[in-house]
């Protein structure tokens, strides 16, 4: 199943360098016309990748939307995965809140604990000021103004000196195989080094992010880590399968039930 995995992770950066047709691909990973069929197939599933005729090309890319319409779209959804994740922060912990706006919907979930927040999102650290008994730690950097959060190499020397108990994430789409999606080098570059520099790993996603792979750019997700969903379990079982422990919320409102795989 890895290597599989592996082979399709390297077809895509084959297919980006030119590499487009199944006899071409069937030569450089050494396998049959009908192994590389199948790849395509998965890959065309999980919209990496268009076919055409004899192989397939990278999927165009879907424009980002900005953080205001963001905010809205899900959003009973967001608030109930974003309250069962909270749920599993402890006080005197040290975490890790990622951009995007299902991590943002934490912070009124975490207002009342006792934390140090690492953070580089702006709008989480203006709804975290004034909270009592919460310590946060800004990661400087160049401002995306399209998710509100910074990222960059200043941000990335400064999470470098820090640690955490936990990290929490999101991302514009999220495959099994794959892990997340962003539209830019600087934010996976980022959060790969939240995942690294955390013991757990919390991947906060609604149900219309699984298996999307509406950007080109990928951070693979670690061995073991936590998916925070209201997807239904059946289509969180490829995540299962490839290392998840599962936390599935019901959107009901503003709040919802969490249950525990």
């Amino acid at each position: 199943m890895r290597r599989s995995r592996e082979r399709r992770m390297a077809m895509l950066e084959a297919i980006a360098s030119g590499a487009n047709d199944i006899k071409l691909l069937a030569e450089k990973f050494g396998v049959s016309f009908s192994t590389v069929r199948r790849d395509l197939q998965r890959l065309s599933k999980e919209k990496a990748v268009a076919r055409t005729y004899g192989g397939a090309m990278l999927a165009p890319c879907i424009q980002e939307e900005n953080y205001p319409v963001r905010e809205w779209q899900h959003r009973a959804a967001k608030q109930a995965i974003a309250q069962a994740a909270a749920a599993q922060v402890g006080d005197g912990e040290t975490i890790i809140l990622d951009g995007g706006s299902t991590v943002t919907s934490m912070a009124r979930f975490l207002y009342d604990k006792e934390l140090t927040v690492i953070t580089n999102n702006i709008k989480l650290t203006a709804i975290l000021a004034d909270a009592p008994n919460i310590k946060t730690i800004f990661l400087g950097g160049s401002i995306r103004p399209i998710s509100m959060s910074a990222y960059g190499p200043f941000a990335e020397d400064a999470l470098r000196c820090l640690t955490a108990d936990r990290a929490f994430t999101s991302g514009n789409g999220l495959v099994a195989d794959r892990g997340l999606c962003e539209a830019t080098m600087e934010q996976i570059s980022l959060k790969l080094l939240m995942m690294r520099q955390a013991k757990e790993t919390f991947v906060l996603v609604d149900a219309s992010k699984l298996g999307g792979a509406s950007q080109p750019v990928w951070a693979q997700l670690p061995l073991t880590w936590t998916l925070v969903t209201d997807a239904d379990e059946n289509l969180c079982l490829p995540f299962v399968q490839a290392g998840a422990r599962l936390l599935c919320v019901k959107a009901s409102g503003a709040d919802g039930d969490a249950r525990e795989e």
